[in-house]
């Protein structure tokens, strides 16, 4: 008998999202209500007015997608949903279309970026993560990391103590999106730089002029490329 392959989980949180149940089943995802223990979720939809959930979801989902409702597509709407911590906003009034296009955009990203399943930790100074569940740490605070943050930590870690040129990162974190915009990356470097030294520690994302950017605990290099 042909094993059927995985289904991906959908966890949908507060009664509009509860209502895409059938629409996001007959696309190919499977719907829960609550975490059962026996799935992690790969992503959650939360209806409009559910941005109190997101760090309570951010602690037991690590960084996996995170989509939150507004009822209006205003900038600052969607700047709210951003500084609350969700990865992305849908539209009810738009119906499913838009919501299913975002949900493969993420799952899709997460997917290329999602590593070979070990236990190990990566670590650097205070700093672990874990990149089978999608957490991470400073020292015993654990971090709430949108999923971009996320990726775009985990790429500086595995490359501690070398410059990641702003080429690498541009193709690795924002493929999906044609490189992203100029100053994309800077402003995810003060997204992380904030939540990293929340409470006083020392830096460890250091900007190499005209280079990129280095994670360690020392000094990082200094210079043009050769």
């Amino acid at each position: 008998m042909t094993a059927s392959l995985p289904t991906t989980v959908v966890l949908l949180v507060g009664p509009e999202a509860a209502g895409l149940a059938p629409r996001l089943e007959v696309s190919g995802y499977r719907t829960v209500l609550e975490e059962t223990g026996e799935d992690l979720p790969a992503a959650a939809v939360l209806s409009p007015g559910s941005e109190e959930r997101i760090p309570e979801l951010r602690r037991r989902m690590g960084a996996r997608p995170l989509l939150l409702g507004i009822t209006s597509d205003s900038v600052e709407s969607r700047s709210r949903c951003l500084e609350w911590g969700a990865d992305d906003f849908w539209l009810p009034s738009l119906g499913t279309s838009d919501l299913l296009t975002r949900l493969r955009l993420h799952l899709g990203f997460a997917r290329r970026q999602a590593p070979t399943p070990v236990s190990t930790l990566l670590k650097v100074a205070d700093l672990r993560v874990d990149p089978v569940a999608c957490q991470s740490w400073r020292g015993q605070r654990q971090l709430s990391l949108t999923a971009r943050e996320y990726q775009l930590l985990l790429l500086l870690l595995r490359h501690k103590g070398t410059v990641v040129s702003r080429e690498q990162i541009l193709e690795e974190i924002w493929a999906d999106q044609g490189g992203g915009a100029s100053n994309v990356i800077e402003v995810y470097v003060r997204y992380l730089r904030q939540k990293l030294e929340q409470d006083g520690e020392p830096r460890l994302i250091h900007t190499v002029r005209g280079r990129g950017y280095c994670l360690g605990d020392g000094r990082p290099p200094v210079g043009p490329l050769p």
